[in-house]
């Protein structure tokens, strides 16, 4: 089953290669979508694909590259957009 979800990352998630990180393990885990820098300090990703890669990306935002300090994710489902790429802004 196809899914999407836009998840919100928090804590020191700028600057340490986040955005980078999280499009090689969705390129990795065939999923589309973004993954874009917030003004509040955040990233805001949505990750579309198949249920278990999206469960297991969702997962992998909980820790994120070495560099990061991950405080929180929260993620909520939303309408599937068939996106063929997953690109970082």
């Amino acid at each position: 089953m196809k899914v999407c979800y836009i998840a919100k990352v928090t804590g020191v998630v700028q600057g340490v290669y986040f955005r980078a990180s999280a499009q090689n393990m969705a390129i990795d885990l065939s999923l589309s979508g973004y993954a874009n820098n917030q003004e509040d300090g955040s990233v805001e990703l949505m990750v579309c694909g198949d249920e278990a890669n999206v469960q297991q990306m969702l997962s992998w935002l909980e820790t994120g590259p070495d560099e990061a300090e991950v405080e929180a994710v929260t993620a909520e489902p939303t309408n599937f957009r068939d996106v063929n790429h997953f690109s970082i802004g």
